[in-house]
């Protein structure tokens, strides 16, 4: 199911996305799910389906738990979503683990690993001349 973005789509899901922070925070009251983030709502054109994505702070091993709830819950969010918001047809909703947050994390850790594997083979070349803009100066006439 691909997911065109338009403009009209994109302000429900940002909508979606600010109403369900709020069902998920006063509604579920679920204090395993107080650390969910919504990272992106993607609307489908036709507004039949909503797939929200969700990063989430803790144990790694919880994580499928947790959206699962969240599936779980997703009846009862669609329902009061329904009563919030003024759209003829309300989303189904579906969530997903987003991640873009896990991989951003671990190739930044590929990339300073890298860095310091490169630093500790070239030791004698300093930071500094890889910040120089300009050549080094000719040496003076003489010397």
């Amino acid at each position: 199911m691909a997911m065109k973005t338009i403009p009209r789509t994109r302000r429900i899901g940002e909508q979606l996305r600010r109403e369900l922070a709020e069902l998920i925070r006063d509604e579920l009251r679920d204090p395993r799910l107080t650390l969910v983030s919504m990272t992106s709502v993607e609307v489908s054109r036709d507004l039949a389906y909503a797939r929200i994505y969700v990063t989430l702070l803790g144990d790694p091993a919880d994580r499928i738990e947790r959206v699962d709830e969240l599936n779980r819950a997703a009846p009862l969010l669609r329902r009061e979503l329904g009563r919030r918001m003024r759209l003829r047809v309300i989303p189904k909703l579906e969530f997903c683990y987003d991640e873009v947050v896990e991989r951003g994390a671990q190739l930044s850790a590929l990339i300073d690993a890298a860095v310091a594997a490169d630093a500790s083979r070239h030791p004698h070349d300093s930071a500094d001349h890889d910040l120089c803009l300009s050549p080094p100066a000719p040496p003076e006439p003489g010397t």
